[in-house]
């Protein structure tokens, strides 16, 4: 048995396999320092989200002009992907698609080539009608993924119900669409569902999934979590690593240093630093998850690159 700190209980007995997790495996410099698509990042920003309020959150944008703005400003910085929600003007969230689609349109015509995703959650309301209501956008700026939770959890403010006949009623409204799911994993049982849904030709390709680790109820960010996680995950999908509250940094570094992706952004942390609690903004946030992976060898992916490593076709807004 090795002394240096590399064994792994049942390895050597063929018990463990490292190449059975699901990692996206990143590849080393090549020559003259060009850095491959397998090496880079995406970064998916989540700017809005439902709960933040401006009380606490001063830097939370509401309005499709002030989240259009921040998105350019996070454009700049290196993201690649938008996960979309919408409040009204009193800073409730909102599943009106005529909502939806200002915001889609504003961003859009700022950051034409960002990857944007939509949320179809129901904290708020479990109608499907009205959940799957973002995804019947259309015009320049439909949206190309919209979010699906794999099964039900608690929050520290309530619990999320998505009932399975909710999640097959959602994937259906995306396949009629022609939107493609980005599933949100809080716990290794969510990606065992995945794999069921697949089987059953619920879920088609192609897979990218958001695995949120931290929120209170479910999977914490651990190592022991991480790697059952994404041994469970089905066959070539594209992951990133959230975190929420103060795990944000932690997952994000993890998912970096393990080749997968990132979600970052004031839905799931209101502060750049959780020591003293200073507020974050959506570009500071972005930039510093860029900075980190810059220490590791990884650039961010541009939008188009997100694309093509999730499998997603290309796109050529023109927006008036």
């Amino acid at each position: 048995m090795p002394l240096d700190g590399s064994y792994i209980p049942g390895f050597d007995r063929g018990e463990l396999r490292l190449d059975s997790f699901a990692l996206n495996k990143p590849s080393r410099l090549h020559k003259g320092g060009i850095v491959s698509t397998a090496d880079k990042v995406i970064v998916n920003l989540c700017p809005t989200g439902m709960v933040p309020r401006r009380a606490k959150v001063p830097a939370v944008p509401i309005t499709p002009e002030e989240i259009a703005a921040d998105v350019r400003r996070c454009r700049d910085a290196g993201a690649a992907m938008v996960h979309l929600h919408a409040r009204d003007d009193n800073e409730e969230p909102t599943w009106h698609p005529e909502r939806f689609a200002e915001i889609c349109d504003a961003v859009a015509s700022v950051a034409p080539d960002l990857v944007l995703v939509v949320t179809t959650s129901g904290r708020n309301w479990s109608e499907l009608d009205k959940r799957s209501a973002s995804v019947r956008i259309g015009g320049p700026a439909k949206p190309e993924m919209a979010s699906l939770t794999l099964g039900s959890m608690n929050f520290a403010s309530g619990p999320s119900v998505n009932s399975p006949e909710t999640i097959a009623g959602l994937a259906a409204a995306m396949r009629e669409h022609n939107v493609v799911p980005e599933l949100e994993i809080f716990d290794v049982g969510m990606a065992n569902y995945a794999n069921f849904l697949i089987e059953r030709g619920i879920l088609t390709g192609p897979h990218y999934c958001n695995i949120l680790l931290g929120s209170r109820g479910t999977a914490d960010v651990s190592a022991a979590n991480a790697a059952a996680i994404l041994a469970s995950l089905p066959t070539d999908t594209t992951w990133a690593f959230a975190g929420i509250g103060r795990s944000q940094l932690a997952a994000n570094t993890l998912a970096l240093s393990l080749g997968g992706h990132v979600r970052v952004g004031l839905e799931d942390n209101p502060y750049y630093d959780w020591a003293d609690r200073s507020p974050a903004t959506n570009p500071r946030l972005v930039e510093r998850v860029v900075r980190i992976a810059a220490e590791l060898g990884r650039e961010p992916m541009t939008p188009e690159e997100a694309r093509k490593t999730i499998g997603l076709p290309s796109v050529d807004r023109a927006i008036a």
